[in-house]
């Protein structure tokens, strides 16, 4: 989701740099992890309200730009507040400061009546949870098992909405897992020599699911406003399974490299081996969706949910 407020933190997760971006309008890599577009920008084109959202903490941002709305993710952070300190990226809880800040701001330049008409009127898309199962789980597994690693992020999720809710925001749509032990990276950490899927890690991600739809049932009851699961973990399952149904070639390797491990800094324009063509590849990086693949998922999520966050 996020569209470039990492280029001015300091971390390391950054894709500011080329092959990122290479499918992207003009050739230019934004900081998006991706050859292209990611799902904000899909999502927001397909709404009607902008081609590209920018990064909230871009410096260029005009008053104007604000009112089309604004990605506040950060690449690498997670609902586990450790996770955005292991990756020194801008945590769940500082992009809801920044998302306060942002109200501040359009008051000041539009007034309190266009504040309130963009908390009624929004959507609100919270996707979390991959870094946490993937990279946090190995250093908490100490005090959680899988399951209850992923119960006490649901807890999280559960409090990061009702913060979001409690500022005012009426239609919230909150992104299940993913199949993190699909993605390339994962295979080849823990896929064995055939680079199969890490299934404990999908199962993590599966449990964190159910657990999260059951605590959105309840939150329902409580909070103002529309509040939707969107799941997107069979989706993308059923590309990485049968990528030709889709027009892909490989879905276990990213494009970037020999796409088996390169990711952020390994991805870069000295890479040997990236493919020539990333629509052939489910993945970009050993992480990362292409931009085909973000089209294909964000499509099908718009066409099954868009209907029960519509004013």
């Amino acid at each position: 989701m996020d569209t470039g407020n990492n280029n001015d933190i300091p971390t390391l997760l950054k894709s500011n740099f080329p092959p990122y971006g290479r499918d992207f309008p003009g050739a230019i890599p934004t900081g998006r992890f991706s050859d292209g577009k990611v799902p904000s920008d899909i999502i927001a084109e397909k709404l009607g309200i902008a081609k590209t959202l920018p990064p909230y903490l871009g410096s260029n941002l005009k008053p104007h730009d604000l009112l089309k709305g604004v990605i506040f993710a950060s690449g690498g952070s997670g609902y586990d507040p450790l996770t955005s300190k292991l990756l020194s990226v801008v945590s769940m809880s500082d992009q809801l400061k920044y998302f306060q800040e942002y109200l501040a701001k359009i008051k000041q330049h539009f007034g309190e009546e266009k504040v309130k008409f963009i908390l009624e009127k929004s959507v609100f898309l919270v996707v979390s949870s991959s870094n946490d199962l993937a990279e946090t789980y190995l250093v908490r597994s100490i005090e959680y098992n899988r399951n209850s690693y992923a119960e006490y992020l649901v807890e999280l999720a559960s409090e990061f909405i009702k913060e979001l809710s409690g500022l005012g925001a009426k239609n919230i749509g909150v992104f299940s897992g993913v199949p993190v032990g699909c993605v390339p990276a994962q295979r080849t950490l823990f896929g064995g020599f055939k680079r199969k899927c890490y299934e404990k890690l999908n199962k993590m991600a599966l449990h964190f699911n159910s657990k999260l739809s059951s605590s959105l049932d309840t939150l329902k009851k409580e909070l103002p406003g529309k509040l939707v699961f969107i799941d997107v973990y069979d989706t993308l399952l059923d590309i990485i399974k049968n990528p030709t149904n889709y027009g892909f070639k490989v879905a276990d390797k990213g494009c970037c490299g020999t796409g088996k491990i390169e990711l952020v800094e390994l991805c870069n324009k000295f890479t040997p081996f990236t493919c020539s063509d990333a629509s052939t590849h489910v993945f970009f990086d050993s992480y990362h969706p292409s931009e085909k693949a973000y089209q294909i998922i964000t499509d099908k999520v718009l066409a099954k949910y868009l209907k029960y966050l519509n004013n």
